[in-house]
Order: C-alpha cells, then structure tokens, then sequence
C-alpha cells in the first residue's frame, strides 16, 4: 500500500484550490489512507472527468494496468513457465485466464538475464498500479500469447499461411516477441501524459515510461546485433498498418544505418492514444472492443480500437 506521505503529497499537489484540498482529505479519511483510489474517485470521478474533455486518471491507470498485465504475463511465463500469482489478477469486472506460454531455453546468459530483469520490473509495475487503483483495480483479462503471436507475425509477413509462430520456441523468437510489446508501451505512456491530472500520478508514469523506454531500448540493440533488423522492420511495419495514416513507427534501421532510438524530426518520442495502441493489440485496424491479445477486450473504460480502416 501507499504510505501517508505519499498520499498526502497526491491529495496536495492535486488540488487546485483550499476547498479542493479539504474535499480530497475528506474523502481519504473516509475510504481510509490504505486505499487512495476510492478517496479519490470521489474528487474526480469518471463524469468529472468527462466533462473536462477526457478520461478519469482511474480510467487510465486501469487501461495502463491491462498492458501491464499482458507484458508481465508474457515475460513471467518466458523465464519461469509460470504466470502471475492469482492475488495479483482479481479486481473488478471479469478475470480471464491466459493461453500459451512456456519457459524459453535460453542459450545466451546475458538474455536471460535481460528477461529476468524485464520480468521483475514488469512484475513491480502491476502491484504498483493495483496499489495505486486500491478496491478500483480492474481484474486481469483473458490473454492470448499463442494465436495472437502467429496472428502478428502473419500480419508482418513473418511467417506463411498453415504457419505458426512460437514466440517460446528460441532466443530469437522470444525477442521478436517482446519487441511487439516494448515500443508499444512506450508510446502509450507518452500519449497518456497529457490526460493525468493528478501530478503524483503523472510522475508515476512517466517512471514507469522511462522503465519501458529502457526496456525497448534493451531490446532493439540486442536484436540489432543478432542481426534481426528485417523482421524487426516487417513488425514496425505491421504496427503501422493498424493505428492509422500517420507513420508513428520505425524498425531498428533506417536508410541502413542503426536506429536504436525511434523518434520524430524533434528527437521527441513518439505517441499513441488509447484507441491506437488497442488497434496494436487487438491486431485490427478497425473499431473493436475485443481481439488478438485481448480475445474479450480488456478491462475498464477504455476498451474500444479506432478506426482507420
């Protein structure tokens, strides 16, 4: 849980005004200073938030959470063969369970060392969120790390039809996988920036894209020395043709040189709203509240793809 000094720094640096501090202390004392999300949700609940033009910071969290979810899933399975533990994947609306994944036989030290460290910081990254949501976590949702993957790798042309594609089967294939994952997050907290409110939370964010930027920056070098670069572009490609007209996405070369940090003319990092990232994961360029990693969507307010087919 959130220690009091966290809490009142939140409750502090959210408010606008001497009434809007006294409103978020009422509401952590009544909820109790264990749980800040029912606190405050009071304060700035979802048709607040609305009204102000976007989603509750809840809203966001919980969609962050989801992510969360997928990736820690995903590289927990790779290292150890198992997933997360159930304390870590109840909440609200329907918990679903997870198909696929195994243990990778890792033949190179410094990659398993690699999924280790990703798997712990991943693993962090849901109990921090959970903790931060408090009784408005939303449960874990039904994920597929098996049809999703050949579905993807089909999309970027990585594989032909009757194929499959095993993102456990080798190193290689595991880091291919992962690259999905990585450059994704990161654009989704940079697009999520500007719509928290709450400045505790937005620092909280940004931490965690900063760890998810390390993450992707890990895997794209070492891809880049396996000599990965053509399918690593054929995935950038295929990312590209989900989330609309706009080029939000690059391989790990460029005009034949090293591209190991993808940004704009800027050197800014790119962004993704909810609806694009959604169009990644559910593997459709259209609007849909459910697919491909996701089979029956994720869970929380934010659930639906864009459409830009």
């Amino acid at each position: 849980m959130f220690d009091k000094s966290f809490i009142t720094d939140a409750i502090s640096r959210s408010a606008e005004n001497e009434t809007d501090r006294r409103r978020f202390l009422r509401s952590a004392g009544m909820a109790g200073l264990g749980v800040l999300g029912a606190g405050y949700l009071v304060a700035s609940d979802d048709a607040e938030a609305e009204a102000l033009g976007g989603p509750s910071d809840f809203a966001i969290l919980n969609f962050a959470l989801n992510l969360e979810y997928l990736e820690a899933e995903f590289y927990a399975r790779a290292l150890t063969g198992e997933g997360l533990p159930d304390a870590l994947t109840t909440g609200r609306l329907a918990r679903g369970g997870v198909t696929g994944g195994r243990q990778v036989d890792f033949a190179t030290p410094a990659i398993r060392d690699y999924a280790r460290e990703i798997t712990a910081d991943e693993l962090a990254h849901v109990k921090f969120l959970r903790t931060a949501l408090g009784r408005l976590a939303v449960a874990r949702p039904e994920i597929d790390l098996e049809a999703s993957f050949t579905a993807a790798a089909m999309a970027a042309g990585l594989i032909g039809p009757g194929e499959t594609f095993d993102p456990y089967a080798n190193e290689n294939n595991f880091l291919l996988a992962a690259y999905i994952f990585e450059d994704v997050g990161v654009t989704a907290y940079k697009g999520a920036a500007p719509l928290i409110r709450n400045k505790t939370f937005l620092e909280a964010a940004a931490g965690i894209l900063a760890v998810e930027a390390y993450h992707a920056s890990n895997i794209r070098t070492t891809l880049f020395a396996r000599e990965l670069a053509v399918p690593s572009v054929a995935i950038s490609d295929a990312r590209d043709s989900l989330d609309g007209p706009d080029d939000l996405d690059q391989g790990i070369v460029m005009d034949g040189a090293a591209n190991i940090v993808p940004t704009d003319a800027n050197g800014l990092a790119f962004s993704r709203s909810a609806e694009q990232v959604l169009n990644i994961v559910y593997l459709t360029p259209q609007r849909a509240t459910s697919g491909g990693f996701f089979p029956n969507g994720v869970n929380g307010r934010l659930n639906t793809s864009g459409d830009f087919a």
